[in-house]
């Protein structure tokens, strides 16, 4: 190669052809880690893609069960069969069954019992199955995970205790429902709430507390109450 009038530069053409080589030889290089890199970017998007695809999803299972409802346990049900482990709940909370149960990873089911006017306490059963539920007034049951949620229905209040402000009480019939107390509230027109206190809590016998002053209500597993008017 000769350059400003003929005159030859020592090396040029080397350095020219050398330059030309690496040309070559990186421009393949550059588009196969071109390639390599778009590749991954698109790799990543599609990884997004799915990991929002499988949250969506998660989010609509869980929307469908809410719809179903919360997942809780039955108020009125036993599920005979199937126990492995049993013990005394002293404060008689429904709540603390459905916590041993969690907590142990062999159980796949529970029953609480109530205690009775006889002198049974109430009682934690642990299950390795999930027996069918079976209706029972003695009882609160449920699988593993479901949390003590007591309904509200209608005038009832389950597991609530409105204490004070009463002015009549007396000795009942043990009614799961505690229906007779809750009647008797409407029946008398003094009678604005009304407190049924479980037989084993405190006394052998169940208790019907009729109240002229609607007091504020407290979490007891004892007692089922109401507001009449």
């Amino acid at each position: 190669m000769r350059i400003d009038g003929g005159t030859a530069k020592p090396g040029l053409d080397v350095r020219c052809r050398l330059l030309l080589q690496i040309v070559v030889e990186f421009c393949p290089k550059t588009e196969l880690f071109y390639r390599a890199f778009r590749e991954r970017r698109e790799n990543r998007k599609a990884h997004r893609v799915m990991r929002a695809l499988i949250v969506s999803i998660a989010v609509l299972l869980i929307a469908a069960a809410d719809g179903l409802g919360p997942v809780a346990a039955q108020s009125g049900y036993d599920r005979p069969g199937g126990d492995y482990a049993r013990a005394v709940v002293r404060n008689g909370d429904p709540a603390v069954c459905a916590t041993r149960c969690e907590r142990d990873r062999n159980c796949r089911s529970w029953s609480f019992s109530y205690p009775t006017a006889s002198g049974i306490p109430a009682m934690c059963h642990l299950k390795r199955n999930i027996p069918a539920p079976a209706p029972s007034s003695c009882c609160v049951s449920g699988v593993r995970g479901a949390g003590v949620i007591e309904p509200r229905l209608g005038e009832f209040e389950y597991s609530i205790d409105r204490a004070g402000g009463d002015y009549h009480s007396f000795e009942t019939k043990p009614d799961p429902r505690g229906a007779a107390c809750a009647a008797a509230c409407q029946a008398d027109t003094r009678c604005r709430a009304w407190t049924y206190r479980r037989p084993g809590y405190g006394t052998a016998a169940a208790h019907c507390y009729l109240k002229n002053v609607i007091k504020p209500p407290r979490h007891r597993p004892c007692c089922i109450s109401g507001v009449v008017r």
